[in-house]
């Protein structure tokens, strides 16, 4: 993992996918440490640390731990009161809108509670090939969207746009088979395309802001290629 920002209260790493956060709270799936999160990141500070917030195994990006206990009270406060800001980038099936707002509320995966959310988004880039995926048309479309979600729900940004019937690619849960194993297999493009790109927030101590951004990865360096290379691509399988 790569070391992002550090300071004495918190440190933030670039996340790979593929990797949990913590160890599963279900001791019934077992993760090899190897591919927790924490673990590395107390390697990395020869110290304790402290997860403040999640990211799904699948998503890659920004990730804040804290060095203290006192530290992490501070920042999961911050996240509580909805007063960091998250941006992420993801790759959807179909021609989304320009920009909107998803408000759908979405059902707590403890509770059972309905919960109000919310999630912005813009569209980056749209981009169509001349084959067809599934068979309902005959080319296949794809949107890069940049997403600033207001609440931190469970799977959110996943679940919001496929209410909206633009899943994300690479989603196994809620998104499309068809059209993941498409990216997967002709584009070689395989996983959950969504990453954490930035988070900001004004700092508890100095009350500076405090804007934190993941480089591209090899992934996503692949995405942005793909659709800033022009708008429309002849693919052939």
């Amino acid at each position: 993992m790569r070391l992002l920002y550090q300071d004495e209260y918190f440190i933030a790493v670039d996340k790979p996918a593929g990797f949990h956060v913590h160890p599963h709270e279900d001791v019934r799936h077992r993760v090899s440490r190897d591919k927790i999160c924490l673990y590395h990141a107390r390697r990395m500070m020869k110290q304790h640390v402290y997860p403040v917030h999640r990211l799904d195994a699948g998503t890659s990006g920004v990730l804040l731990f804290a060095l203290s206990s006192a530290s992490a009270a501070k920042v999961c406060q911050l996240f509580t009161d909805r007063q960091t800001q998250k941006t992420y980038q993801a790759v959807v099936r179909g021609f989304a809108p320009v920009a909107g707002r998803i408000d759908v509320p979405l059902q707590s995966d403890s509770s059972g509670e309905m919960l109000e959310a919310e999630t912005f988004f813009e569209r980056l880039g749209t981009i169509e090939f001349a084959v067809q995926v599934g068979t309902k048309y005959p080319t296949a479309q794809y949107s890069l969207m940049q997403i600033k979600p207001t609440t931190g729900r469970y799977h959110q940004i996943r679940r919001h746009f496929n209410r909206i019937s633009h899943p994300l690619l690479g989603d196994a849960y809620h998104g499309d088979s068809r059209h993941n194993r498409f990216f997967r297999e002709k584009l070689q493009i395989d996983g959950l395309c969504l990453k954490a790109t930035k988070l900001e927030f004004k700092h508890p101590w100095s009350q500076e802001w405090v804007s934190i951004e993941a480089p591209p990865c090899e992934k996503w360096k692949k995405i942005q290629h793909l659709f800033h290379s022009q708008g429309t691509l002849s693919f052939r399988p």
